[in-house]
């Protein structure tokens, strides 16, 4: 049964994620030069490439009403078929700057409203009603004859590495969101792409590829030895609350005891003291 998409939030999904300046178009060019490159290289778009301030700026605005005009469950989908770390509440914009980071040109999993999505990001005029195939045809041809060379020799390197050390096939596994405030799953995910050694150094290089492999089993292992220390801290914690327990019941039966003498010990003076009041009375009257 399909869930209703959570609301996106304005939080960063994750630590190491900014989400967009939030600059109005008329301000875009009054700011510095260095810093219009950096949104533009995180809209996906190439500085470079334009001619003048004002040419960027132009680009800039356009890829902002690209992003703003796109279906975010189909963001959602290019996420998901990139493994990009996001949370399920992500904004718009925060899905946009994980997206513009996708390299890979291995399109098998990935939806067609994604690949539109993806297509419109890397700069290609899209409309949603070309077949996929043509699509990936042109997203193909529109990396270039060296660029296309160049990912052929990283492929190469590392299926030679992942041989070299004997990676095994990984089994295809659900991709996980980020945890977010609102714990709340969207609709339905395509089939989940896992990536492979030979993959990432395709994509990121050798020492890219292998970096990137060595951060995610280090964060792997930093999160199995975190849950470790957690649930050794629950143990402690509700130790200490079971003896804190017990300490308190003793306290309370010994101030139960010590109650029950100081008031057996009243009653005993009451009545020595009424048996002395009578006999005075007695001996007085006589």
């Amino acid at each position: 049964m399909a869930h209703e998409p959570p609301k996106p939030s304005d939080a960063p999904s994750h630590p190491g994620i900014s989400p967009l300046p939030r600059v109005p178009g008329s301000k875009l060019a009054d700011l510095p030069a260095d810093e219009l490159e950096r949104l533009a290289e995180e809209l996906g778009l190439e500085p470079k490439s334009h001619k003048t301030k004002l040419h960027l700026v132009a680009a800039v605005e356009e890829r902002k009403a690209a992003v703003g005009a796109m279906d975010r469950d189909a963001m959602l989908d290019v996420v998901r078929w990139g493994r990009r770390p996001v949370a399920v509440n992500a904004s718009k914009e925060q899905l946009a700057l994980e997206i513009a980071r996708i390299k890979s040109m291995r399109f098998d999993g990935l939806s067609i409203r994604g690949l539109m999505v993806l297509a419109t990001m890397r700069g290609m005029k899209v409309t949603g009603k070309e077949p996929p195939e043509a699509v990936a045809k042109a997203l193909a041809k529109q990396e270039g004859f060296f660029a296309r060379v160049a990912r052929k020799r990283r492929a190469i390197v590392g299926k030679w590495v992942a041989g070299m050390i004997g990676e095994e096939e990984p089994a295809d596994g659900e991709y996980q969101f980020l945890p977010s405030e609102q714990q709340t799953t969207a609709a339905a995910p395509p089939p989940a792409r896992k990536e492979k050694l030979a993959e990432e150094i395709e994509e990121s290089g050798l020492f890219g590829g292998i970096a990137s492999r060595v951060k995610k089993t280090a964060d792997v292992y930093l999160n199995q030895k975190l849950d470790e220390i957690e649930q050794r801290i629950d143990r402690k914690l509700d130790e200490i609350d079971r003896r804190l327990g017990e300490w308190r019941d003793k306290e309370i039966a010994n101030r139960i005891r010590i109650m029950k003498i100081t008031l057996w010990a009243s009653v005993a003076v009451a009545a020595l003291s009424l048996l002395y009041s009578y006999v005075s009375v007695y001996f007085r009257t006589r």
